[in-house]
């Protein structure tokens, strides 16, 4: 595999001052493709292309400052040492439960300002986010973080001795956990598409395909992938009760996800 023996740079170039960072990229390339889904999308179920890209612009801001806010909270230690770093975003640091949350809570005031349905627009939505998720998790890999454990797979990548934990200096090669996460928030990305396609064909809606549905769907399956993908992660974070922080509130957040599923689809059937 060609990542086994390439040490990635995380500068696309350089001019002058001026430098463009692969972590930049393709975080923007993960969101100008997920604006592009949700219009889309919009289309289909006839939503005004206009008021969804306005959403979409409300939803990228917030759902970046969500994520970066999440991101200094965690490492508040460090960021109280280097205050200036909270700024330098090109050097990766943003939190997807983060963004999760600020775009909730932007989608909601902008839905109910002009009177959207908020449930519908996060079904639209939530497709976008899976899809940016899996290509923006490739900046990672250019700013060698989100990399696991220790590993003699073909598809083990090499990491730079400072950006390793300390107990792993002698090792090699290291689980590409920004992969697997990229591949299963593709796959996730292809059941929502899906799940909207047979949600659009259907004369007479089941309570299954409920508005605010497929985005709880979303919720639950990246709660699966994140709590698995911390098994083998081995950057600094919280532990509790020997699990890691996000492991925990991907917990949560399963949970909070299938009651609110389960309420949604019993609403909808009356």
């Amino acid at each position: 595999m060609f990542l086994h023996n390439y040490n990635p740079d995380p500068i696309i170039f350089s001019f002058g001052f001026i430098q463009i960072y692969w972590y930049g990229f393709f975080i923007s390339v993960g969101i100008l493709t997920g604006l592009v889904i949700v219009l889309k999308l919009a289309e289909k179920y006839k939503i005004s292309k206009d008021k969804i890209f306005n959403l979409g612009i409300y939803l990228i801001i917030s759902g970046l400052l969500g994520a970066r806010i999440y991101s200094v909270i965690l490492d508040f230690r460090f960021y109280l040492k280097y205050p200036i770093d909270v700024f330098k975003i090109w050097q990766g640091g943003l939190a997807i439960h983060g963004a999760i949350i600020g775009g909730i809570i932007a989608g909601y005031v902008y839905a109910k300002k002009q009177k959207f349905n908020f449930k519908l627009t996060s079904d639209i939505a939530a497709v976008a986010v899976a899809l940016g998720q899996a290509i923006g998790r490739w900046g990672n890999y250019f700013n060698q973080e989100v990399f696991g454990k220790p590993t003699n797979l073909p598809w083990g990548i090499p990491i730079e001795k400072i950006n390793r934990p300390d107990v792993y200096q002698s090792a090699q090669y290291f689980h590409p956990a920004f992969l697997y996460e990229s591949i299963l928030n593709l796959i996730n990305f292809f059941i929502l598409l899906f799940l909207h396609k047979k949600r659009l064909s259907q004369n007479k809606r089941s309570k299954f395909f409920a508005n605010g549905n497929i985005f709880l769907i979303y919720l639950l399956n990246y709660s699966l992938i994140r709590f698995a993908i911390e098994f083998i992660r081995v950057d600094e974070t919280l532990m509790i009760l020997n699990f890691r922080l996000p492991q925990l509130l991907s917990v949560a957040l399963f949970i909070l996800s299938l009651i609110l599923l389960f309420i949604n689809s019993r609403r909808s059937a009356k």
